[in-house]
């Protein structure tokens, strides 16, 4: 019986295809999985991402009785530095990592898919999965800054160098090509995709529609690289609108059907051993009347935690299913205010076009039209402030004072704690 022995076969299982099998010929339904998943990876740690950039931006506190990292580490208590090799340094990292990952796959997949029946289709594809890839790289950039990040990850056992080590723009313009790729291919993309996105992206799911997406994320890397005209260039052609709904965009959307994912940045009001609660300074900084002190709530009493306080809860969000903003339009109009006062050195013409936005965002939170003095440098100090109120708890507050060189005036609470620039490169990667 032994000799007569026969060789077993290794069968696919048709219930988890492989990587290879789907990039060699996938179907329609494949690759509507591989966008599922996309859009699924992109919340995942998310919550760690908002908890890392939102306490070290000082917009506020993350108590947690099982975990006194977010109270010691990102705030720098004492001697504590933040650990390359934890939670808030590798999860948000490889989780944004692992949504690259499965953008590479299908950019590989359409290129080698029959079901895939014309090159606008194709093309369509490779758009949204470079546009999203880009942001995913840019939330890696805001983390790990002049550490530089990896652009070229294709192939994992010969991964690209580190881009913009030392040299922060550099990571930018590259993020920065990969969306003008993602772009001219939606142009090229026909009238549809070949599969179907989330609620998240509703008034967005079309090649000509998505294209708005991208070039709202371009406008916002372009002003993080500081170039003006070109953030103006690609507003021109993304979903601004100065007087639109500020909240038109797109968004993570959360739920409670079986499998999905719940809002990780909502806690009860009035929660105690884990919970998020805003710091004293949003409300004490605000103007009287401002209609965004509605994102955080007064506590029935006061919490305690580590030598911290605070008499308010982080209430950006009104339930655990609440969607979480990608991008949306009141970010694109202080895009827009931003770049027209900083083109206003050499045209009086744009300063006025950049108070008038800002008088916009004002208004929308029930404020008075802007009455300060109209430099350059005075509106540079109001368009930060209506970015910190209009944009609290969405992961700006931090980059926008580390790209002004503010972060020296974040309030430090204890004495001996620190304001970090940037997160350590991951152990991993070392």
């Amino acid at each position: 019986m032994g000799f007569a022995a026969c060789e077993i076969e290794t069968i696919e299982d048709p219930n988890n295809p492989s990587i290879g099998a789907i990039t060699a010929n996938a179907s329609l339904s494949e690759i509507q999985n591989l966008v599922t998943g996309i859009e699924g990876g992109m919340r995942l740690n998310l919550g760690q991402y908002y908890d890392g950039v939102g306490v070290i931006g000082r917009e506020f506190y993350r108590f947690s009785a099982s975990d006194p990292r977010f109270t010691s580490d990102l705030l720098g208590k004492g001697s504590a530095v933040l650990d390359n090799n934890t939670f808030y340094t590798t999860n948000p990292y490889s989780s944004r990592y692992r949504v690259v990952k499965n953008c590479n796959i299908l950019l590989e997949a359409v290129d080698n898919s029959t079901a895939i029946t014309s090159n606008a289709l194709r093309d369509a594809a490779k758009g949204f999965a470079n546009t999203i890839k880009a942001h995913q790289l840019l939330l890696v950039w805001v983390s790990q800054y002049d550490n530089g990040l990896r652009i070229d990850v294709a192939d994992p056992a010969n991964l690209g160098p580190f881009v913009g080590a030392g040299n922060p723009g550099e990571a930018l313009r590259a993020i920065i090509q990969l969306l003008d790729a993602g772009y001219a291919q939606l142009n090229a993309g026909g009238a549809a995709f070949p599969f179907k996105l989330t609620s998240g992206f509703a008034g967005f799911d079309t090649p000509s529609e998505f294209a708005k997406v991208n070039r709202a994320l371009q406008a916002r890397v372009q002003v993080y690289n500081q170039d003006w005209a070109n953030a103006l260039a690609a507003l021109s052609n993304s979903f601004f609108d100065i007087n639109g709904s500020i909240n038109t965009g797109v968004y993570h959307p959360y739920s409670t059907s079986g499998g999905d994912q719940l809002n990780p940045q909502w806690y009860p009001m009035n929660s105690t051993g884990e919970t998020r609660v805003a710091h004293a300074s949003y409300v004490a900084d605000a103007d009287a009347g401002d209609s965004r002190l509605s994102k955080v709530s007064a506590r029935a009493s006061t919490v305690f935690s580590d030598g911290l306080q605070s008499d308010f809860d982080f209430n950006v969000y009104a339930t655990n299913t609440s969607s979480i903003p990608i991008i949306r339009n009141e970010e694109l109009i202080l895009i827009f205010a931003e770049a027209k006062i900083q083109l206003g050195t050499a045209d009086p013409i744009a300063l006025a076009d950049g108070t008038v936005a800002l008088d916009i965002v004002r208004q929308n939170a029930g404020l008075a039209q802007y009455s300060g003095p109209s430099t350059q440098a005075d509106l540079i100090n109001e368009m930060l402030k209506q970015r910190r109120y209009s944009l609290y708890g969405e992961g700006h507050r931090w980059v926008d004072m580390r790209r002004y060189g503010r972060l020296n005036t974040l309030p430090i609470d204890r004495v001996g704690d620190d304001v970090w620039e940037r997160f350590p490169r991951p152990a991993n990667e070392n």
